[in-house]
């Protein structure tokens, strides 16, 4: 099964995986710095009957419009669909595939399967995330934009960074995102607002305003795009996220930057084509490793080697590699600094967070600033795969 494990982050008490959970923070000490929590149990399951079709790619791709896909699902489903109860979700036109998300019967996926206008069906899943948060009073410049280092916003002024996640908080004084081309793609949900967290945390490492206010970002002033993929337990489809990278390739530029927080047990074709493709365009990657302590290579997104994607493992404040980084000198490409870094929460308030997921915006910020020639200096200490990877900063 496909589980995608994100950052988790950190509270000074648990807070659970359900959606019966209580949201509200706790003072029960947790005893791990790191303290970082597996996914919840739903994680990698697979949503039942509900599929991922993906279209060949033909003679007229390039005029393709994300309402002649739909049109083209509605007339696969009129031949091959067998009950009133079989539905289309939703459609997708992206950089490398066109398709479309439906509840469907196995009959009906084997008649897809063996039309010659479809390349190959596969189910959607849930993934998710646990969380647990330690609120903290933020300073200017925390100990790891210091010593990655930062620029200022009028720098790359003409570039973007699209942070597919869980939303941002859209009221935090310490941020500013472009709300316009932000875009949800969780059902039911039309704002970007994050209720979750973890989306904030990783937009305040990147682009924290440089204001005497709360923290400063690696890429201070960064116009910053929210793409909402997690609802506020931290839950989405595989899905979700293929929209949101086809959404940021069709409106992003070469230079922008996409962060990707998130990966899981198991791989996903489509997922890992479109990603290929909008690197093809020159749009860039930071890519989180994941948190599992195991090899990296067995996970999408992080599995993907092309030289406009970043895969990034985490070190601690000492340059050692994090206990729980996914690693593999094959697929990750650098490492930054992913433990107790403090950045901007719910509320207006500040936390500290510890995971893959906190090291690769440190790296979404250096591409911003710098492209794909990032500065390292240094190299991860006590990395397991026996390759120490670079760590990327000034």
């Amino acid at each position: 099964m496909l589980r995608v494990t994100f950052l988790t982050v950190m509270l000074l008490g648990l807070w659970a995986c359900t959606p019966d959970a209580d949201d509200s923070l706790t003072t029960t000490p947790v005893e791990s710095d790191d303290c970082l929590v597996k996914a919840s149990a739903s994680s990698g399951a697979i949503i039942v009957d509900t599929y991922i079709v993906v279209m060949k790619e033909g003679s007229l791709r390039s005029s393709a419009t994300t309402a002649s896909v739909q049109a083209q699902a509605e007339d696969l489903m009129r031949r091959y669909s067998s009950t009133s109860e079989e539905n289309i979700e939703s459609s997708f036109h992206g950089a490398a595939i066109d398709g479309f998300v439906a509840q469907l019967s196995e009959a009906t996926v084997q008649r897809l399967q063996n039309d010659p206008a479809v390349d190959f069906v596969e189910p959607d899943r849930i993934l998710g995330l646990c969380a647990c948060v330690e609120l903290v009073s933020a300073r200017q410049v925390v100990w790891n934009v210091r010593k990655t280092g930062y620029g200022n916003g009028l720098n790359f002024s003409d570039k973007t960074v699209w942070i597919i996640d869980s939303g941002v908080d859209l009221d935090h004084p310490d941020l500013n995102i472009d709300t316009e081309r932000s875009q949800s793609f969780v059902s039911g949900e039309t704002t970007v607002d994050d209720v979750n967290g973890h989306g904030t945390h990783v937009a305040g490492i990147i682009g924290a305003l440089n204001n005497n206010l709360g923290v400063l970002g690696v890429a201070s002033g960064a116009h910053m795009v929210a793409l909402k993929v997690l609802d506020k337990d931290g839950e989405g489809r595989v899905s979700d996220i293929l929209r949101a990278v086809a959404y940021a390739s069709q409106n992003g530029q070469a230079g922008d930057v996409v962060n990707m927080s998130l990966g899981g047990e198991g791989t996903s074709l489509a997922l890992d084509r479109e990603i290929r493709a909008a690197a093809d365009k020159g749009i860039l990657f930071a890519i989180a490793a994941g948190n599992e302590g195991e090899a990296a290579s067995a996970y999408s997104p992080a599995r993907i080697n092309h030289s406009n994607v970043f895969t990034v493992s985490a070190v601690d404040s000492t340059d050692t590699f994090a206990s729980f980084s996914n690693f593999g000198n094959d697929v990750v490409d650098v490492a930054a600094y992913g433990v107790r870094i403090t950045s901007t929460w719910l509320n207006g308030r500040y936390a500290i967070a510890s995971g893959t997921s906190a090291a690769a915006p440190h790296v979404a910020a250096l591409l911003l600033i710098r492209g794909v020639r990032i500065p390292t200096r240094g190299t991860a200490k006590n990395d397991p795969d026996g390759v120490a990877d670079p760590i990327a900063r000034e």
